[in-house]
């Protein structure tokens, strides 16, 4: 899987990804593959968690959207809410997972950073806003453990960020640096 972390710290936003992608038994690391795992649509950087196939598919359907926006929570729920029946309808997403689920499955995790915040979007379209820092992958709790320790002593955005995707490089076995940053100042 991955290593991503969203940090929100002294008017700064900073979003870092590990670059391994993984097929099952097999690593794609970034000698051969650039394997950026996070994207820019208008002013907001995306970093997407699951099947490798989301990266791409999700990119191309929100530069589809009329109008997406990121710049509240309820801003970026109402672009989630009309970015899933694109991919149902041409991206061909196949939205079940169990019989018992309250709502269709967008299968995708994302973090968002821009100047407005820091957010996390889950399959069911939930939609977070985070205060401080937050992370997604099969290297979360390792990221989420060291930004936690690094996050009162660390100056800036960008080293908490670096912190949480190194400590998952480090110790999860689906997650490879190098490390791809993006920092921005906020609102």
């Amino acid at each position: 899987m991955t290593t991503i972390t969203v940090v929100r710290k002294n008017n700064q936003v900073a979003i870092a990804a590990d670059r391994l992608t993984t097929f099952g038994d097999t690593r794609l690391s970034s000698r051969y593959e650039t394997n950026s795992k996070i994207f820019k649509v208008k002013d907001t950087f995306i970093g997407i968690a699951g099947s490798s196939a989301h990266h791409h598919v999700v990119e191309n359907a929100l530069r589809k959207l009329d109008a997406p926006r990121f710049g509240s929570k309820e801003e970026v729920f109402a672009t989630m809410v009309a970015l899933h029946p694109l991919l149902k309808e041409h991206f061909f997403l196949n939205p079940k997972e169990e019989d018992d689920d309250p709502y269709e499955s967008s299968h995708y995790i994302m973090v968002l950073a821009n100047p407005s915040g820091i957010y996390g979007v889950y399959s069911y379209r939930e939609v977070f806003a985070f205060d401080r820092f937050w992370s997604i992958g099969s290297g979360r709790a390792f990221a989420l453990g060291a930004m936690y320790a690094a996050y009162d002593k660390a100056r800036t955005a960008r080293e908490v960020a670096d912190i949480g995707v190194a400590a998952g490089c480090e110790f999860d076995k689906n997650s490879a640096g190098p490390i791809a940053m993006h920092v921005m100042k906020t609102k």
